[in-house]
């Protein structure tokens, strides 16, 4: 058999072997995406299941919210034979109220998030938060401050929900600061994307909680929903943005939420 034959057939089994190895990887590829597409319809049914469920649970929570408010109102605090009953009726009263809000946060984070996308100033969008959360922060004896960019700062972007995820984090930012300290909202914009920072001073988010901290349900406050940061990013994502976190224990930490100024194509 002559040198050119020897060559035809190894060069034969290479393109055999290299065309096996190519057809397992792609079957596992395939294997592989077939999963995720079960799992990831298992999740958006179960998601249905649940929100359903969510809502089910409000419309007769609401109903005993209603009837404990007209309890309270027919008792007098002032009456000792009835103090017992208000302070009792209270403590219903605030635990189904933190009942409605954990609902109300799930309904935010689990259900589908439609964006109403419009050329908006996030400079504009950014005072607005100020003005409305400047109340607040005095109460807290937080100093509020902004550091917007010069001119527009123009996104396409669905004000409502950006206000909402910014709103959280600087809530986050006031609870990290229990005793006073420096909010700062800032808004950059680097390669073709915006950047909002909420920088706090307060204790800082130790190590090992920030790699969990964005999961829902994870909370370091106690009465905390785990919610917040997570609604948060979720609206960062769903803009075809991020949100991340740079923190130091001791000296606060600096939410970062990008968002591409254009919207990502679909």
């Amino acid at each position: 058999m002559g040198s050119f034959s020897l060559g035809f057939i190894a060069g034969l089994l290479v393109c055999l072997i290299a065309g096996a190895i190519i057809s397992t990887l792609a079957y596992r590829r395939f294997v592989i995406l077939e999963a995720r597409a079960r799992e990831a319809e298992r999740l958006a049914e179960l998601g249905i299941l649940t929100g359903g469920l969510a809502h089910e649970i409000k419309n007769p929570l609401s109903t005993v919210q209603l009837n404990l408010q007209l309890l309270s109102e027919e008792l007098d605090p002032r009456d000792k034979n009835q103090q017992r009953m208000v302070h009792r009726l209270g403590v219903v009263q605030r635990e189904t109220g933190r009942l409605r809000e954990i609902l109300d946060d799930f309904l935010r984070y689990a259900g589908k998030m439609e964006l109403d996308r419009k050329p908006t100033d996030l400079n504009d969008l950014l005072e607005e938060l100020v003005d409305f959360f400047a109340p607040q922060a005095q109460l807290q004896r937080v100093q509020l401050r902004l550091r917007r960019v010069d001119g527009p700062l123009m996104a396409n972007v669905d004000a409502k929900f950006i206000k909402q995820a910014v709103l959280n984090l600087m809530l986050n930012a006031v609870q990290a600061m229990p005793n006073g300290g420096e909010l700062i909202l800032s808004a950059t914009t680097n390669d073709g994307s915006a950047r909002i920072d909420v920088i706090d001073t307060g204790d800082g988010i130790p190590k090992e909680a920030l790699q969990n901290i964005f999961k829902a349900y994870y909370s370091t406050k106690r009465g905390g929903t785990g919610l917040g940061l997570a609604i948060s990013q979720r609206i960062a994502r769903e803009h075809g943005g991020a949100l991340k976190v740079e923190s130091e224990p001791g000296k606060g930490s600096d939410f970062s939420l990008t968002i591409p100024i254009e919207p990502p194509n679909e």
